[in-house]
């Protein structure tokens, strides 16, 4: 009986996910949340900055190249920790990846829960998606060929990825968040940028690389005497 009360002293859903030695968040989530927030800054500063040194690179390159930064750090560091650290819900040092899993499974407990497939998925992008993501930033400031090609096939690993992590929560039944603040702010919100941003990248992608074959095609058109 009373171990049965230890794993249900949790906030996610269902209630009776079995959690056994669950320990709470130590950080609020404004804590948590400032934390992300200025990490994020201070990497898009960086690259913002660095980007602006390099010769012939538009402010679409610079953005582009803050974004790669960006989603590949997190691909790495935060979801390669999700994936690598299964019992983060037990952590008892307030150690901030973990506290940051515990959080955000209020609003998809499949997270904390160890769903096979949002291991899946996640593992996939950090260890595939997340390297990628660093090497286009390296392929635009170097002005490598293969650099549209590489951002289109990322971006449609992201879009992949969204989607299959979205039908899969359809399909066993859409309820995993705490309530709906959690559901709109974390498992709606947070996720959003990689439906939207990929999906314009990968059209850019797609038009710069379908006008460069059609100039190459009409530059191998023999003349007409």
């Amino acid at each position: 009986m009373e171990g049965s009360q230890v794993a249900h002293r949790h906030p996610y859903v269902p209630r009776d996910l079995h959690l056994p030695d669950y320990v709470p968040c130590f950080l609020s989530q404004s804590s948590i949340l400032s934390v992300f927030a200025i990490s994020t800054l201070l990497v898009v500063s960086f690259i913002w900055i660095f980007s602006g040194r390099l010769p012939k690179k538009s402010k679409v390159d610079r953005v582009l190249m803050c974004w790669w930064a960006f989603t590949g750090l997190t691909h790495i560091i935060l979801e390669g920790y999700f994936v690598f650290a299964p019992e983060f819900f037990k952590d008892k040092t307030g150690f901030y990846l973990a506290e940051v899993w515990k959080e955000y499974s209020k609003g998809d407990s499949r997270y904390v829960g160890r769903d096979a497939g949002v291991v899946t998925v996640e593992g996939l992008t950090a260890v595939i998606e997340g390297p990628a993501s660093l090497l286009a930033v390296y392929a635009i400031a170097t002005g490598k060929s293969y650099s549209y090609m590489l951002q289109f096939a990322i971006s449609l690993g992201q879009l992949y990825g969204t989607a299959v992590y979205y039908i899969t929560a359809i399909l066993e039944g859409d309820n995993f968040s705490t309530n709906s603040f959690y559901y709109y702010a974390y498992y709606i919100g947070a996720n959003f940028s990689w439906i939207v941003i990929p999906s314009i990248i990968a059209i850019r992608c797609w038009r710069k690389t379908s006008a460069a074959f059609r100039v190459q095609g009409q530059t191998k058109k023999p003349k007409v005497r």
